[in-house]
């Protein structure tokens, strides 16, 4: 083994280990007295089925991470690189297919293997604790769809990486930053319009007196909305959420059906004008500026190792190549990444607290949202009560009972 194949292999471990001890941490913070910030809307009953929730959904997290490790690391020492390699270069479809082709296998060989996992967890465990509303039939579309757009979506943007970096020379990386950039600015402007309703319907919201409410709301802190559209949720979960999407004229604020089941006017008023917060305190435009950095950086670091012959002995690979030597950077990076990824889910924590407050001051209440929040927490049984290190490497928003502290520390 070389340096590339120990580092990358001493990764893997130390994030499998990470995730091990924060889960098993997770489990053993879990407290048999409700905290009483929530006794007004948690029983006995309720808190327990929580509690339980959490102990299955991490139990089974702890399996499919188990054999997703194993799967890989069997995989990569069995030569399994190589081997799909070596099949798919006697196609002879040329660099860039050869290499659409490669990792297109890979990819969807990981999700029929993930397939099971999926299944069950939607059919038993959020069966088991009330949340499915997904039939088989729509269980079925959603994959299919997803497949095809995501083959029609993913298929030209890799075909073209690999291309420029065949064919670009030095600058490559700057032409592929470039035409990533630009592909995601219209895939943004697009999906809210063209691709999120294959999968969800959306529809104007109908309730006159919730609308009218919205809609003023907007109008007083200038955010500009053309409508409000409802989300049918119901159709695959009993689950309740909203959010913001989209840009320019495409811009839309999305409620869950289930969320207007369970949440009355003015609590919706506040879960929208948090949404509003995040427009409004630029925190969309700042996390698409860090993701396009983050992605120059990716080509940029990619161009300087694309050529290191290490990087595929440690691989067992005969032949180097741009699309492998894609795969393998991303695993060789992965130290940056999850110290990155914990970075950035710190600053989306930040992120939240700052749209609570404009939510509470732009509505001059915080109990709105409090109350809001505890009935999402309840309607999805969260863990009231998760580790500080599980929440440190798992959570981009913070913990209820913080966000509902911060909420009441507001003079307003």
């Amino acid at each position: 083994m070389n340096i590339y194949a120990i580092t990358i292999l001493s990764v893997l471990v130390a994030e499998y280990t990470l995730s091990l001890i924060a889960n098993l941490l997770n489990l053993r913070a879990l407290r048999p007295d409700l905290p009483e910030e929530f006794v007004d809307v948690y029983d006995a009953d309720a808190y327990r089925r929580s509690q339980e929730y959490t102990r299955v959904t991490t139990r089974f997290g702890l399996i499919t991470n188990t054999f997703d490790f194993l799967l890989i690391l069997g995989f990569w020492f069995a030569g399994g690189f190589n081997f799909l390699d070596n099949i798919v270069r006697g196609w002879e479809l040329g660099t860039t297919w050869t290499g659409v082709a490669y990792i297109g296998i890979l990819l969807l060989a990981q999700m029929i293997i993930s397939l099971p996992f999926s299944i069950y967890s939607t059919f038993v465990i959020e069966e088991r604790f009330g949340f499915n509303r997904t039939t088989a039939s729509t269980f079925i579309a959603d994959r299919l769809k997803g497949l095809l757009v995501g083959g029609a979506i993913g298929i030209p943007a890799l075909a073209g990486i690999i291309y420029l970096f065949d064919t670009a020379g030095p600058m490559a990386w700057l032409y592929g930053w470039g035409a990533a950039t630009t592909f995601t600015v219209i895939l943004t402007l697009i999906a809210p319009a063209w691709i999120m309703p294959l999968f969800m319907k959306f529809q104007p919201l109908e309730n006159l007196e919730l609308k009218e409410r919205l809609m003023a709301y907007a109008r007083k802190v200038s955010f500009p909305l053309a409508n409000i559209f409802v989300i049918d949720g119901s159709r695959r979960s009993s689950k309740a959420n909203a959010f913001f999407t989209g840009i320019g004229r495409n811009r839309r604020i999305a409620l869950f059906d289930t969320l207007l089941e369970s949440h009355n006017v003015t609590e919706l008023e506040a879960v929208v004008a948090h949404e509003v917060g995040h427009y409004k305190l630029r925190h969309i435009t700042k996390g698409m500026v860090v993701s396009v950095l983050h992605t120059g950086a990716f080509f940029l670091l990619l161009s300087v190792v694309l050529d290191n012959r290490g990087l595929f002995d440690a691989f067992f690979m005969e032949q180097t190549s741009i699309y492998a030597g894609l795969i393998f950077f991303a695993m060789l990076i992965a130290p940056v990444e999850l110290l990155l990824g914990i970075a950035m889910k710190q600053i989306s924590c930040r992120n939240e607290f700052e749209a609570d407050h404009y939510a509470a001051t732009t509505t001059g209440s915080s109990e709105p949202l409090i109350a809001a929040l505890k009935k999402l927490s309840r309607t999805s049984l969260s863990n009231l009560t998760p580790h500080r290190f599980f929440v440190f490497l798992n959570y981009d928003h913070p913990p209820l009972l913080q966000r509902v502290q911060a909420l009441r520390k507001i003079r307003l």
